[in-house]
């Protein structure tokens, strides 16, 4: 079945699933993967940190990075996936507007993805992060291939 991710949501399934966000500019999107269990997920986070808005990150964590990405792990554990075989891979967190954008989101989502993961200890296994394009991901947790979609081409991650 076919999941659309909206911006500042996630979802979560098994291998007959596929995930799917679209408009990936400066927010991130960090796909997971357990390759024995099939299970996985996908987080399209927009914004760094929660503390600037703790209600609305109460309401919907998956809108900050720093609430999102422990809740998308969380979600993938209960459904049997095991950090020690998890596939971590990330896209986004780019400059759509221009490299002179001011408030550098795109480039603050990654660096709270990095700190999360390092304090975790988890590595991230590929990424496309960075840039001016507006990215597309459709994920496949039947075989945990990851379809990036960019300015009319197409690459796998």
């Amino acid at each position: 079945m076919r999941h659309v991710v909206l911006v500042g949501d996630m979802k979560v399934g098994r291998s007959d699933d596929i995930l799917v966000t679209h408009a990936l500019g400066s927010c991130l999107g960090l796909m997971i993967y357990d390759p024995e269990a099939k299970v996985g997920g996908l987080l399209h986070a927009m914004l760094p940190l929660s503390k600037i808005n703790p209600q609305k990150a109460e309401a919907n964590p998956f809108m900050f990075v720093d609430t999102g990405v422990p809740k998308l792990f969380k979600s993938v554990y209960e459904l049997g996936g095991k950090k020690n075989r998890m596939i971590v891979k990330a896209a986004g967190c780019g400059r759509p507007l221009s490299n002179n954008e001011m408030f550098k989101i795109g480039e603050r989502n990654y660096i709270v993805l990095k700190k999360i993961l390092w304090k975790n200890n988890v590595l991230l296994e590929s990424e496309d992060i960075g840039g001016t394009t507006s990215r597309t991901v459709h994920f496949e947790l039947s075989s945990g291939r990851i379809i990036i979609s960019s300015n009319n081409q197409k690459q796998e991650l």
